[in-house]
């Protein structure tokens, strides 16, 4: 597949595509004699995978680093699982917190809710 092909496919500007390869964030795209880019099952594998985790807010950084681990080979399997699992906690964290405030949210809305069938807003 063309850039123009995956960027379509994943709705991701071409720009970003680039981006993600020049910063390491997916490994070197598989190219044509010509120099041209041609993604393969591969190539889409590590761009699904970026997309996935930059929608997770996996900073740049890690997911680089994660690429540059997976580049040297399975004498990292340690380092990267140690990455993922340090991920894995960022999210449930930021969750709770997402979580803390939509209880807080809904709370808010309930009394709101009440105010308007009985005219008189209270916090109890």
């Amino acid at each position: 597949m063309t850039v123009k092909e995956v960027s379509e496919k994943y709705n991701i500007p071409q720009d970003t595509l680039r981006y993600y390869e020049r910063i390491g964030m997916i490994p070197k795209v598989t190219r044509t004699s010509s120099g041209i880019r041609s993604y393969q099952k591969e190539d889409l594998e590590w761009v699904e995978l970026a997309i996935c985790m930059r929608s997770a807010g996996l900073p740049v950084e890690v997911m680089t680093q994660y690429v540059k681990l997976n580049q040297e080979g399975d004498t990292t399997i340690p380092d990267r699982l140690e990455l993922l699992k340090k991920q894995r906690e960022v999210l449930h964290e930021q969750r709770k917190q997402l979580d803390d405030t939509l209880e807080r949210l809904n709370y808010k809305i309930e009394r709101y809710e009440h105010a308007v069938d009985t005219g008189k807003l209270s916090w109890n």
